[in-house]
């Protein structure tokens, strides 16, 4: 599918014509308004594609890797979940003997009545009667449970259940089981810091190492590695360490870190560090 011809706007479309164009689509073909058989059928596509073009980073993962960098090919794959990404759930194919026999129906894609419901503020006769409550549960991880995936015992009605939670998931996300969903609260690390898929880690040097350079090391999730500082380095300095962060739970796309280097100026020096600071900066 070319989600562009599907709203009918152009690949430099503005989010505003993206936004015209899914309101026009939507309204169309509504199964509450369009009685034609293929209505729910190309409800689901406009949905979707506004899912992706309405959203920068999955916009720009369709524009360079197509349709198939919203669908898992993942061997064993068992069940369907979702995780909260903005205000959409997105559903995706994490796989694992915890999910055998789960069915949903999006292929990869939140549901279409609640992109509906969530764009025009209303709903429909035709979700609501659809819609069902879930029960709502929520589990806590630290940074690296989060990160690397883990399995988790929770309780649901009474019974203990084992249940495998994938990879990169991030604060704030949802799995959606058979008969539940789980909320994921994520525990801050240490030095870390994280946005999306991303790492930034503040990096100490030295005064003389700024000035002078140097090898030093830094760690990532993946173990530590040595980096070079160049002779002259200011306080700020970024370098971009590509794949070196978080591996995204739905298209298997990871990351990177970005180390930040911040000198480390002592509030005491000796006298003889000071003359030679002295000389320095009558050299320069």
């Amino acid at each position: 599918m070319d989600y562009y011809e599907i709203l009918g706007v152009s690949k430099n479309a503005t989010d505003e014509e993206i936004k015209a164009a899914y309101r026009r689509q939507a309204l169309k073909w509504h199964p509450d308004r369009n009685k034609s058989p293929e209505a729910t059928e190309k409800f689901k596509q406009i949905n979707q594609a506004f899912e992706v073009l309405s959203n920068p980073q999955k916009r720009q993962m369709y524009d360079q890797y197509g349709e198939s960098a919203f669908k898992s090919g993942a061997e064993g794959y068992s069940g369907g979940q979702y995780y909260q990404q903005g205000p959409f759930r997105v559903y995706t194919n994490f796989g694992g003997d915890s999910f055998q026999g789960f069915d949903f129906d999006f292929e990869g894609f939140s549901d279409p009545f609640d992109i509906f419901e969530q764009f025009f503020g209303f709903s429909s006769s035709f979700s609501s009667r659809k819609r069902k409550r879930r029960d709502i549960y929520e589990t806590t991880l630290t940074f690296d449970e989060a990160v690397n995936g883990v399995k988790k015992d929770i309780v649901v009605k009474g019974e203990k259940k084992t249940i495998k939670i994938p990879a990169g998931v991030d604060e704030g996300m949802k799995i959606r089981f058979s008969d539940f969903d789980l909320l994921i609260h994520v525990k801050p690390h240490p030095f870390f810091k994280r946005q999306g898929q991303d790492i930034y880690f503040e990096k100490e040097i030295s005064y003389s190492q700024a000035v002078l350079g140097a090898i030093v090391d830094v760690p990532t999730i993946n173990g530590t590695i040595k980096i070079k500082v160049r002779p002259g380095t200011q306080s700020g300095t970024t370098v971009r360490l590509k794949g070196q962060g978080i591996l995204h739970p739905q298209s298997y796309h990871k990351g990177d870190q970005y180390v930040v280097f911040k000198i480390n100026v002592p509030s005491r020096i000796s006298s003889k560090a000071k003359k030679l600071l002295e000389e320095l900066e009558k050299e320069l």
